[in-house]
């Protein structure tokens, strides 16, 4: 059996290649169905994001005397349906077989081969690039082969360990995480805060989703255009998020426990004296205020007034830089857990390979069995001899389930092979005359 991993990531090739090779839902179906049809697959997985395009592909038929011509023919399949030079690809592209492809897929689910170490949205695009297989040969009535199957489940525990065990993914390393963790060690629950968010860029758009996601349910985004604050709060399908424009800047501040501010404005939009103005209505009640922008978007000197936490981008950057450390650190320990799984799972693929060939083995000694009883049975319809007849029958079954565990065993003894000797005498029940060294 192969299993082999064909990609190009954000380490090895540019944003304009990666685009090229990237899969549409469309371009996947057609993909699945070429390699089958092609036999270059029996069955594959298509990961396709903006940072990385990998297919997982698994051939039960390649010997390994094939297996660098079948590489090769998977590689210009890739060139081929992409419509890019097979030079340029093969230049940036990476190929994986066997024991370094499950690492490489176990990594990947982990996050250990992101562009921010241990980010977790990873994990839902590998579980959703093999959901879209299964489905694909559920539909076209097709199964997903055991052997893959099995390596994915594994691959999704094995992530689930990683998270478990390890810090890999509890520190913010993004300037719009860091400032929802901020505002979560503050704070103990966004269910009652009222949040003001300034600005309707990127970076808005990820603390909205970290601060829905931890429950926030009073949300108000305020932009020098109101569309696009519009346009925010509609993809993020939640209508409860208010609109404001920076005139009403002063009257949201007054009632806002969280601010977060990140736009492009040249000039500062809150002041010293619009928070002290804010805190006097708030009764001094605690106010964080995170200010993401460069330039920046607060007055640097409202940290001075009381019950005001005041955060700048150089104070998260600290943050995310200790906590990439910790991730580094942990990630040693992700690595251990992956060895680990990985062993484990080619364990399993070897009992479950010789699992088949156990039951081919007793397929054939049935088929032995049944042959020379046909036999038997004719021979005394015609009235020969039963005595005769059923001394022949033993002795031709003895013969014939005896040749395949001979030939092992004095294979096994050409090369020297004691441990394989010491086992199947066991086995047998059988001490050999001599001690086997």
């Amino acid at each position: 059996m192969t299993i082999l991993t064909l990609g190009i990531n954000h380490k090895t090739a540019t944003v304009t290649l990666r685009e090229k090779v990237a899969f549409s839902p469309e371009k996947r179906q057609l993909a699945l169905q070429q390699l089958q049809n092609n036999g270059l697959a029996d069955n594959a997985v298509i990961l396709s994001t903006c940072n990385r395009t990998e297919i997982y592909l698994h051939n039960k038929r390649i010997p390994p005397q094939e297996s660098e011509i079948w590489v090769q023919h998977c590689l210009y399949w890739f060139a081929l349906i992409h419509q890019i030079e097979f030079e340029q690809l093969k230049k940036h592209a990476y190929l994986y077989e066997n024991q370094e492809a499950v690492q490489h897929l176990m990594r990947v689910a982990c996050g250990l081969d992101s562009l921010i170490l241990g980010e977790p949205q990873i994990l839902g695009q590998v579980k959703q690039a093999y959901q879209d297989s299964e489905l694909f040969y559920q539909e076209n009535q097709m199964a997903m082969s055991s052997e893959l199957s099995r390596l994915f489940q594994k691959t999704f525990s094995t992530a689930k360990r990683v998270r478990t065990e390890t810090e890999i993914g509890g520190s913010a390393v993004s300037v719009a995480y860091a400032a929802c963790s901020l505002a979560r060690q503050i704070f103990d629950s966004f269910g009652k805060l009222h949040i003001l968010l300034v600005g309707a860029g990127e970076t808005i758009e990820l603390v909205s989703r970290h601060l829905l996601q931890h429950g926030a349910k009073n949300l108000m985004i305020a932009n020098r255009t109101l569309a696009r604050a519009e346009a925010l709060v509609e993809k993020l399908s939640n209508p409860h998020i208010q609109v404001l424009s920076l005139n009403a800047l002063q009257i949201r501040l007054n009632q806002a426990d969280i601010v977060i501010s990140s736009t492009g404005s040249d000039h500062v939009l809150i002041t010293k004296d619009m928070v002290k103005i804010a805190q006097k209505q708030r009764r001094n009640q605690p106010m964080l205020i995170v200010d993401i922008a460069v330039p920046r978007d607060v007055d640097s000197s409202v940290g001075e007034l009381a019950s005001v936490y005041h955060y700048s981008v150089d104070d998260l950057q600290h943050i995310i830089q200790r906590n990439l450390e910790l991730r580094k650190e942990a990630s040693a320990k992700a690595e251990y857990i992956i060895q680990e799984e990985c062993q484990t799972f080619f364990g399993w693929l070897k009992v479950h390979q010789f699992s088949g060939l156990i039951r081919n083995y007793r397929d054939n000694a049935e088929q032995t069995r049944q042959a020379l009883l046909d036999k038997a049975l004719q021979s005394l319809q015609q009235g020969q001899n039963a005595e005769v007849i059923l001394q022949e029958l033993s002795y031709k079954l003895t013969n014939k389930l005896l040749h395949a565990p001979t030939q092992a065993m004095q294979t096994m003894v050409k090369k020297g092979n004691a441990q394989g000797l010491q086992t199947f005498s066991a086995v047998l029940g059988i001490e050999p005359k001599e001690p086997i060294e």
